[in-house]
């Protein structure tokens, strides 16, 4: 049989993958080919094969030659907004003899993931299967969030990945999918109305293959989801009256954002005849998003956690400005006014207490961390001066570690 023409469109780290059997239907690979991989898998409308190169798996899905294009395309603007999807390493063309040619999107394994099905049979896992409606729940509102419409949200189109007792979802397949600049109430609605007809049939699909007992109702749990999105998407989108002489209230705002997994991107306070209103972007980040952007900023090289109060006051700062200014101000602006005035003076007096194991940077944190737990006490904004004393004078005393 004479092997079919390839036309790969492919990134440079992803293999070739020349050396596979074209010239067979893709369900037949395990038989020709010792790179197929045996992994757990979740439910497809489409064939689907994992396949090994050195060290890393990738998966290809047989679809159309449009759709495989239209997919990867979308998975890398998801990419590029830094949404949990698996990453997209290009698709191909396969053109056979006497065949209509087909399309094959080829995306990076993700390491260490899980499809739901496994979270329900496998002993062991039974604690995350509540997590799973907060995850699923979660990776949603991200996904609105960035104009991200599903369009076929699903179980069987999720990864999910344990991450210290907690599951992460990622999604997996894109093919409905499109982006908008924002989505609508109604694209939301229509996406969740999806989420709950797919969950219901998917539970009921694990019921009547008697998998094991577990706590999840199967006409419920789409519901469930359902909730925690609406409550989520509720606290990382609405707005507050912050009063004169609360602004330490920004900080706690910010805090219980980044303890629901969201970083912060902007904050502005506007007036209002009852205070300032205040007002939060929130954003998807990567691991490294906050270093990168202080470096880029400041040029001071923290680590991420650092990076991240850090650029908390300085939209803190920047917000003040903008107020007193009555315009909008740069976050470079504000910045470097931050870096002069708070960080430099600041980390000048926390010097004598920085050793190899606790750099100055993490006591500049460290001060961040008692201003907002005094704000917290007083119930006022007491400022860096005064935190910095305090912090000196109980680092001070004989009784400190």
């Amino acid at each position: 049989m004479r092997r079919p023409l390839i036309e790969a469109h492919l990134r440079p780290d992803a293999p070739d993958l020349l050396d596979l059997p074209w010239h067979v239907p893709i369900e037949l690979w395990a038989e020709h080919c010792p790179r197929v991989l045996d992994l757990e898998r979740g439910v497809s409308r489409h064939e689907v094969q994992f396949v090994a190169y050195d060290t890393r798996a990738w998966a290809i899905k047989r679809t159309s030659v449009h759709a495989a294009h239209k997919e990867y395309a979308l998975l890398a603007q998801a990419e590029e907004r830094r949404l949990p999807c698996v990453r997209p390493a290009g698709w191909l063309e396969v053109r056979a003899d006497g065949e209509a040619s087909a399309g094959m999107l080829v995306t990076e394994f993700l390491e260490g993931s899980l499809p739901y099905r496994t979270l329900f049979r496998a002993h062991g896992l039974e604690r995350y299967r509540e997590r799973l409606l907060d995850a699923m729940a979660g990776l949603l509102v991200r996904l609105h969030l960035a104009g991200f419409y599903w369009g076929d949200c699903s179980l069987s189109n999720t990864l999910f990945r344990r991450d210290a007792g907690e599951l992460s979802a990622y999604l997996v397949d894109g093919e409905t999918s499109e982006i908008h600049a924002s989505l609508s109430s109604g694209q939301r609605e229509q996406d969740l109305l999806i989420l709950e007809e797919n969950v219901a049939g998917e539970m009921a699909d694990l019921v009547a293959s008697g998998e094991p007992p577990h706590p999840l109702d199967p006409w419920n749990t789409g519901r469930l989801i359902r909730e925690r999105y609406a409550r989520l998407w509720h606290e990382v989108t609405r707005e507050e009256l912050v009063a004169a002489g609360e602004e330490w209230r920004v900080q706690e705002r910010i805090r219980a954002l980044n303890a629901l997994g969201f970083s912060v991107s902007e904050v502005e306070l506007l007036a209002d005849p009852g205070g300032s209103r205040l007002r939060l972007r929130t954003i998807v980040t990567d691991g490294d998003y906050h270093r990168h952007q202080l470096h880029s900023l400041t040029g001071l090289s923290v680590e991420e956690h650092q990076a991240r109060q850090m650029l908390n006051e300085v939209r803190e700062r920047r917000a003040e400005m903008a107020r007193v200014q009555g315009r909008s101000v740069s976050l470079s602006t504000a910045a470097y006014r931050w870096q002069r005035e708070r960080f430099e003076p600041t980390s000048a007096r926390l010097a004598p207490l920085a050793d190899e194991r606790t750099a100055v940077a993490e006591r500049y944190c460290q001060v961040l961390e008692h201003k907002w737990f005094l704000s917290e006490r007083e119930r006022r904004d007491v400022g860096l001066a005064y935190a910095l004393e305090d912090y000196l004078r109980v680092m001070r005393a004989p009784s400190a570690p």
